[in-house]
């Protein structure tokens, strides 16, 4: 697939990979063998028929595959963009035993950037007869779960506490990953299908869960998310300069600061930039700061490239758009000037030893090896904790030791009769698709709680 250059791309937030052309397309799709047994389907969260849409690639029919796409998944060109598929699908496709799996995410984008650009007559919403459902957090948890009760026949109404839908395709994704305008069509389809959405609306604070249910909902969905950054606790990290990638990513996707000057986006423009983490929100922070104008951007990370989380894809493009990897390296405080500005920090060698509790190889520190490294921004990417304001708002709902919801993962049901939950809210911080798959299940648990108390 054609992306731009990377000294081309660093100077814009514009889509990074351009997506397969018809031809390329369906050449692509001509590789599936069509495995009657379809591993793939067994490695998607939400239940995609993978054979079918491709085998509507292959012939000729767009459109058809995009329609396809959509029984299961309502977000098809935003997974098509970040969904893991190296791990999920890809991972278990026949043709990855010798050689290269069927590119299967990029014929996802293609099919589903087809049916954008070649919108064909809409259908009518499906008839919304049945209960009042009340979805918390239009990320991609609550999306997914909004348009497949809509589905099933549901009056379903989004509260968002944010200006903008999306949830953290908006706000904590980049531009130059996955436009804004791909996240605001697929919100436009999943409110064409009856749902309304009400924005600016904090559960657990303008609206509770009480309050719903004297409303007339008779279920609740919570897919709040994980928005509460994590810090590593050490000196200087209130220093001016010393960031969240929660707050950095916010104000420079959701304020519209890659459109810098015609947006005059409050957030600082470092010259030397220091990125702590190996995830894909590490990376796209780093690769964020070089196109905001930074002359340097690390990567500081504790374990090597091998057991980094981020997506090769991600790693990759960051190396060849010139950010610095420093492997094996642990912050240990940050340095400060008269003013109380970052300016470095210390930093400790490390060297891996026995695999702990994730099964990846335990990071030591080298007593003796602590250097310096000069910065003058710094954002903190090393995960996030779900958001606590609505569970804390909800007595009796029962919690987990790191502030996740209990659930049921089968069907998302809580500790609490009506209340059920999904996506980051329930796992801690994890991917996109996980999320939307979570939705989908929920989403079957409350209308089978719903039809059974109607019994």
């Amino acid at each position: 697939m054609a992306e731009q250059k990377p000294e081309e791309r660093i100077h814009n937030s514009n889509e990074v990979p351009y997506g397969f052309t018809p031809e390329q397309a369906q050449q692509e799709a001509a590789r599936c063998l069509q495995c009657k047994n379809a591993p793939c389907m067994k490695g998607c969260p939400v239940e995609v028929d993978i054979p079918a849409f491709i085998q509507l690639i292959k012939d000729g029919d767009f459109s058809g595959a995009a329609r396809k796409l959509k029984e299961t998944n309502s977000l098809p060109a935003i997974c098509g963009r970040v969904c893991p598929q190296e791990d999920q699908c890809e991972e278990v496709c026949v043709l990855g035993i010798k050689g290269e799996p069927v590119a299967i995410g990029t014929l996802e984008r293609f099919a589903a950037d087809w049916e954008m650009e070649h919108p064909a007559d809409s259908s009518p919403p499906p008839a919304q007869e049945k209960a009042k459902v009340a979805v918390i957090g239009a990320g991609p948890a609550g999306l997914t779960a909004a348009a497949d009760l809509a589905r099933f026949g549901y009056r379903v109404t989004i509260f968002e506490a944010l200006h903008q839908p999306g949830g953290v395709l908006t706000y904590g994704i980049p531009e130059f990953r996955l436009p804004k305008k791909i996240v605001n069509q697929e919100v436009k389809n999943v409110t064409g299908m009856g749902v309304d959405l009400q924005l600016n609306q904090v559960a657990g604070s303008t609206i509770t869960i009480d309050e719903l249910f004297q409303d007339g909902f008779q279920a609740i969905f919570i897919g709040t998310g994980a928005g509460l950054p994590r810090f590593m606790e050490i000196p200087g990290e209130n220093l001016n300069g010393v960031y969240s990638a929660n707050e950095y990513l916010t104000r420079v996707n959701l304020m519209k600061a890659y459109l810098f000057p015609e947006y005059d986006t409050p957030v600082i423009m470092g010259k030397k930039v220091c990125v702590i983490g190996g995830g894909n929100v590490a990376m796209d922070s780093a690769r964020t700061a070089l196109r905001l104008g930074a002359e340097e951007v690390t990567i500081v990370y504790r374990r090597t490239r091998n057991e980094a989380p981020a997506r090769v894809e991600e790693i990759h493009h960051a190396g060849e758009e010139g950010v610095i990897f420093k492997f094996l390296t642990l912050p240990i405080r940050y340095l400060e000037d008269d003013a109380g500005w970052v300016i470095g920090m210390e930093a400790l060698k490390m060297e891996l030893g026995e695999p702990d509790e994730s099964g990846r190889r335990r990071p030591m520190p080298i007593e003796g090896s602590e250097f310096m490294i000069d910065c003058d921004l710094v954002v903190v990417a090393i995960g996030n904790s779900p958001n606590p304001l609505l569970p804390r708002s909800t007595p009796g709902l029962k919690l987990g030791r790191k502030g996740t919801i209990e659930i049921d993962h089968e069907t998302g049901r809580t500790s609490l009769p009506g209340i059920f939950a999904g996506g980051d809210i329930a796992t801690g911080a994890a991917t996109v698709i996980e999320a939307m798959g979570a939705g989908k299940r929920a989403a079957r648990g409350i209308d089978h709680y719903l039809m059974t108390k109607s019994e």
